[in-house]
């Protein structure tokens, strides 16, 4: 869809235009900002849980060593396609209204750093970043290239096609791959590594989750993007804004469990929408 035609046919967009070109504008972005990078979501109509994939849990990556192990396995292969991932129009555009002076902030639940690569600046990671491996004992954090580096070194036979990837940078593989896969441990310590990545069932570091809520008080509005607002721990911004007498706006294919705090909803193409704000 053009910029003009959006700008035609969306209800609620003369709003949404007015909304963030008053200025202070908070961004929050889910896993719909993402798709299309190539990145998958969970919960949309071609998500993950639609093909009965479940993502691994915080308790499961402690308690389980073979989970771990799973994961690694999964998450080896699945680096390679998830690093190539890159900016699209809609990570695009908000660097640019970021740069304009009307959003303040991006606050984001994905996990990519695509927001980074499209040149926001102030960005808070609130569950974590997928390019960061961290200690499970002694806290020392790697590069996940590093760390993928040393798994290819361990895993040298290990050679697996495939082209979908799960939301979490993983997999899916045979059981004779999973069992035969050689763990690597921290260089510091030999402790257990583990993404830096805010796990489902593990709550979000008590900092993040402070900081966020400042950029949503200094902010004018909060402006939600791709999506769901399934999990809470985004779903609180939206709530405190409403709360604060703050403007909502919320740009998502598909309903959310944030829509009755929204003065402004629109269902469509994100990147579509974001574009046109640029116009």
């Amino acid at each position: 869809m053009t910029a003009a035609a959006v700008q035609d046919e969306l209800s609620g967009f003369d709003d949404l235009r007015r909304i963030v070109a008053e200025g202070g504008a908070l961004i929050l972005t889910g896993a719909g900002c993402s798709t299309a990078s190539g990145i998958p979501d969970y919960r949309g109509p071609n998500g993950a849980f639609t093909r009965g994939h479940q993502p691994m849990t915080y308790q499961q990556f402690l308690r389980d060593p073979e989970g771990r192990r799973r994961y690694w396995a999964r998450g080896h292969v699945g680096w390679s396609q998830f690093a190539q991932a890159r900016p699209n129009r809609a990570h695009r555009a908000i660097a640019a209204l970021e740069e304009r002076g009307l959003v303040s902030g991006v606050i984001t639940q994905n996990v990519d750093g695509l927001h980074q690569a499209a040149g926001s600046r102030e960005v808070v990671d609130l569950h974590g970043r997928l390019d960061r491996v961290v200690c499970l004992q002694c806290d020392a954090v790697e590069s996940r290239d590093d760390v993928h580096r040393r798994l290819t070194e361990a895993n040298p036979d290990l050679k697996v096609d495939t082209d979908t990837i799960n939301p979490d940078g993983d997999v899916d593989l045979d059981d004779a791959i999973l069992a035969s896969f050689t763990m690597v441990n921290c260089l510091e310590c030999g402790g257990d590594l583990k993404p830096d990545v805010v796990y489902f069932g593990e709550s979000v570091p008590p900092e993040r989750v402070e900081m966020a809520y400042r950029w949503v008080e200094r902010a004018r509005s909060v402006v939600v993007i791709g999506s769901s607002l399934t999990v809470y721990s985004g779903r609180r911004f939206v709530i405190r804004a409403h709360k604060d007498d703050k403007a909502v706006a919320i740009v998502n294919n598909g309903p959310t469990r944030g829509d009755e705090f929204a003065s402004v909803r629109i269902d469509d193409d994100v990147c579509d929408v974001l574009e046109a704000l640029l116009t």
